[in-house]
Formats: C-alpha cells, sequence, structure tokens
C-alpha cells in the first residue's frame, strides 16, 4: 500500500474537520498525517494494545481504531480527541482507508493476484496482462504449498509464516480460509519432490513446536508458468484429500508420490461398487477376521515375502501359509500371486476410499 496515497487522503479530509488525522503503518509509525511534524513518530504500543481491545481504544489525548479485521490490521487510523466525535471520524476514517486500500490491493498487490490465480478468479489472457503491469515474471518456477491447521488455535499464524518466507517479491503467504494457508514457492528448476518435503517438514515442525499445533502440508508439481498456479494448487489440494483417505499416518503429502491412491480417488463411487462386487463375491470379504486382515496387511507391508511377513508377525511359516491358504479359499485370490496380490490391494484402498465418502460397502 502506498504511504502517499494514505497522506493524500489524510489531507483531503484535513478540511473537513477541525482535528488531528493520521494513519499508523505495521511497524507502528505514522506514515500520513494532517500534521506534517508527526510523521515517522513510533507508536508500537498502540498497535500491541489494540490486539488485546475490542475495536478501538483512546489514550494521551487520541482515539486510535484499526483499518480492517482486528486480528489481521496492518495499518492503524488515529483520531484527535478521545469523545464520541473522534470515535466516530475514526470510525469514517478506518472504513474509508479500508475501501481505498482494497481497491488498491486490487489493483497492484502481486499477493492478491497470486491468490486470484490460485482461486481461478482470473482469465488466463488477463494474467499476461496484469503479470506485465506488477512487473511480475511469469516462466519461473513455482510450487504450491497448502497447510491445514488442527486442533484449538486462536489465530493462525500467518506472520510466523511470513517471516519464514521474507523474499515477498518471489515468495507469497496467502490466506484462503478459517485454517488453510497456502505458500507460493519459488524454486529452481529441477527442484525434487523430496526437497520440498523437506522444506514442508521444516514448517509442520515449526508450528508444532512454537504453537502447539498439528498441520497437514499438500505439496503440487513444480509448475513453469503462471498460470499453472490453479492447477498447482489443486494438486495439493488433492494431494491432502487423498493423504486424509489412504496415507491417514502422514502429514507431509506429495501429489508426485500419491500413487494409485490418486487414481482410485478420481474413480466415480459406482464404479468403485461394480469393482468390489467383481472382487468379493458373496460378502467373502465379511467373512474375513481381524486376524485375517491383519496378516493380509503384514504380508504387503513385507512385499509378499512369505519367510519376512512371519518373522513379523512372530508365528511359524506353516501357520501364515495356512492364513493364506483360507484367505484364497474365501475370497478366491492367492496372495501368493502377484497379480492377485494387486488386485486384493485395489480392493481394499477402494473400500476404504467408499467409507471416506460415508458409503457402505
Amino acid at each position: 500500500m502506498s504511504n502517499r496515497l494514505f497522506q493524500s487522503m489524510i489531507h483531503q479530509m484535513k478540511d473537513a474537520t477541525d482535528r488531528i488525522l493520521g494513519v499508523i503503518d505495521e511497524s507502528g509509525s505514522i506514515i500520513a498525517c494532517s500534521e506534517l511534524g508527526k510523521i515517522g513518530e513510533v507508536q508500537q504500543s498502540v498497535r500491541e494494545e489494540l490486539l488485546y481491545a475490542d475495536e478501538i481504544i483512546t489514550r494521551d489525548g487520541f482515539t486510535y481504531r484499526p483499518i480492517g479485521p482486528n486480528y489481521q490490521t496492518s495499518y492503524v487510523v488515529m483520531v484527535e480527541g478521545e469523545d464520541k466525535i473522534a470515535a466516530g471520524y475514526s470510525q469514517m476514517l478506518a472504513v474509508s482507508l479500508n475501501n481505498i486500500k482494497n481497491l488498491y490491493d486490487e489493483k497492484y498487490d502481486k499477493s492478491f493476484f497470486i491468490k486470484n490465480i490460485i482461486m481461478d478468479n482470473i482469465l488466463p489472457s488477463d494474467i499476461y496482462i496484469k503479470s506485465k503491469e506488477l512487473h511480475f515474471s511469469t516462466d519461473d518456477s513455482r510450487a504450491v504449498l497448502l497447510i491445514k491447521f488442527f486442533g484449538k488455535t486462536e489465530v493462525v499464524p500467518f506472520e510466523m509464516l511470513q517471516n519464514m518466507f521474507p523474499e515477498k517479491i518471489k515468495d507469497f503467504v496467502i490466506s484462503v480460509g478459517e485454517r488453510d494457508i497456502v505458500i507460493v514457492k519459488e524454486v529452481k528448476p529441477g527442484t525434487t519432490p523430496s526437497e520440498l518435503e523437506s522444506l514442508a517438514t521444516t514448517i509442520a515442525d515449526t508450528m508444532s513446536s512454537e504453537f502447539y499445533t498439528k498441520v497437514a502440508i499438500g505439496i503440487s508439481t513444480v509448475v513453469d508458468n503462471l498460470k499453472d498456479l490453479a492447477r498447482a494448487y489443486k494438486e495439493a489440494q488433492v494431494a491432502l484429500e487423498v493423504g486424509r483417505v489412504f496415507e491417514s499416518d502422514k502429514n507431509i503429502l506429495t501429489y508426485d508420490n500419491l500413487g494409485i491412491g490418486r487414481l482410485i480417488y478420481q474413480l466415480p463411487t459406482t464404479l468403485c461398487e461394480m469393482f468390489l462386487e467383481e472382487v468379493f463375491k458373496k460378502e467373502s470379504f465379511e467373512s474375513l477376521d481381524r486376524e485375517t486382515l491383519v496378516t493380509i496387511q503384514a504380508f504387503f507391508d513385507n512385499n509378499l515375502n512369505v519367510s519376512e511377513t512371519s518373522r513379523k508377525l512372530f508365528v511359524h511359516r506353516n501357520t501364515l501359509v495356512y492364513r493364506l491358504e483360507k484367505i484364497r479359499k474365501l475370497t478366491g485370490l492367492d496372495l501368493r500371486e502377484f497379480e492377485h496380490a494387486i488386485t486384493f490391494k485395489v480392493a481394499l484402498m477402494v473400500k476404504k476410499y467408499l467409507r471416506s465418502k460415508e458409503i457402505k460397502y
């Protein structure tokens, strides 16, 4: 936001009132004032007090009110006086400047521009026009990280995330929901998914240690064009959704590494139901007890290796072979054969997917 625009508005309002009017920025400095000598003075304590006030405070002969929502305000208006008239002036001034700020941000702010792209609120043809206006590079490599916060967190640590990514010309931290924050990160060409996962792990660890809050982070592929950020944002969303269903034990999920879960997630539920009917005839799956299901999962986890699975389950090899034979008789699928094992594994994932959609099968 341009300080000159604030000063221009304050100057125009000066003649409409006999009070001193001003604006304080995020650093606590007065950046615009009808009394020019006050510009540059620091009022940091005012901003700190406003964080714990309802909407307004009075002190030292002035009334102060935030511009915009109190929990995320960047600017504060100040009006001479501690009476009702000063309170009224401060409200009118805050509303007027907030509207002007929003219009200015929409036209000139790069973060607002990026948010419009990822939310698919701008035409592809307009992206190039707007990027030229903002002197924005369209061909740099970028990735999208979608951070979802869980647990009881009164204030999402938006400012801390901004501090973690100080390159505000290259990296953008954007709020897209009450508990969702997007980071659009410029990366070097050839950046691997593991490097992005390492960055996401750092973010998750910081949030956990500083705010005692759990987060899940979805990571997109790297895109090389500005217009592809909308697709990257959708990929990060899909990563979180697929992870919630198939990888609930993980909190860092990369679109590139979703495997077959990504394919299943995009299938119509009717097709999934038909597939299960073909694989598990006559409710054969329901006849499998919990011990058998644990055996099946262990068999998959150990790459269909009978000896290794029996060792991990602390059972005799012959006992495991007996259980696998029992599964074959009940379902018609011999898990020792690769094709049968693949079919069974996919069927288990499909059942999990349908349950996530609250479809009983």
